[in-house]
């Protein structure tokens, strides 16, 4: 089956599931599908692996016993270097709203409820992937007061330090910076994300104003437009 652009073959995919069976078909599915295929049956094994090896990836159970995927998303995201910005697909056998809201709070980039049809989660991983790689026109780094965005490079810098981003952030704050000062419509915003109702980019502009803004209750660089969507607007 072709994954169109994300080109799967290299690309390494971290399977966290204590199911032995579930694990397992993933695996071998995902393998079949043109990707790098490492599995681990809970958090503390999946934990060595993302400190010693580069992934492109990372699917987690949600229900595991001992530490869950909610714990261990967290965790990952507190990670310096790449290893922090490593994409997360959640999966869970429970389809309420508020364990896929906490999820994206955490920093996850999707939330696939079991049972799902082993063609969606290849689709899902797709779209991640696809907006991990993508690259605008070089510009200029946006000025955002005390903080500078370089699209280019989808880094974030507050008073000199970086900021860690997930690449959910990234590719929102990129969609924004493509026209700087003018309103991008929330349902187009939300096109590849895991709510294409709006949703989930709400979860995330809140988070990166908390990152951002001197004020996130008074944003002054991501602003919102009433009845449109978002708008970035710079120095």
């Amino acid at each position: 089956m072709s994954l169109g652009q994300s080109h799967p073959r290299g690309r390494h995919l971290l399977v966290v599931d204590d199911d032995d069976r579930i694990r397992d078909l993933l695996k071998a599915y995902l393998s079949r599908a043109g990707f790098r295929v490492t599995a681990a049956s809970g958090g503390a094994p999946a934990r060595r692996l993302l400190e010693t090896l580069d992934f492109d990836l990372a699917v987690f159970d949600v229900m595991m016993p001992g530490e869950d995927g909610f714990s261990l998303t967290r965790w990952l995201r507190d990670q310096r270097g790449a290893a922090g910005k490593t994409p997360v697909l959640m999966l869970t056998a429970r389809a309420d709203s508020g364990d896929r809201i906490e999820g994206l709070k955490l920093g996850a980039d999707d939330y696939l409820p079991k049972p799902f049809e082993p063609e969606e989660l290849l689709l899902r991983i797709e779209a991640i992937l696809r907006r991990a790689q993508d690259r605008p026109s070089p510009g200029d780094t946006l000025s955002l007061g005390r903080c500078r965005f370089d699209p280019e490079r989808g880094e974030l810098t507050c008073d000199g330090e970086a900021v860690r981003l997930t690449e959910a952030e990234i590719a929102l704050l990129r969609q924004l910076a493509r026209t700087p000062h003018d309103p991008v419509d929330r349902l187009e915003l939300a096109r590849d994300s895991v709510d294409p109702s709006g949703r989930a980019v709400d979860v995330q502009v809140t988070r990166l104003r908390r990152k951002i803004e001197e004020d996130p209750k008074a944003p002054r660089y991501l602003q919102t437009v009433r009845g449109v969507g978002y708008r970035l607007v710079p120095d």
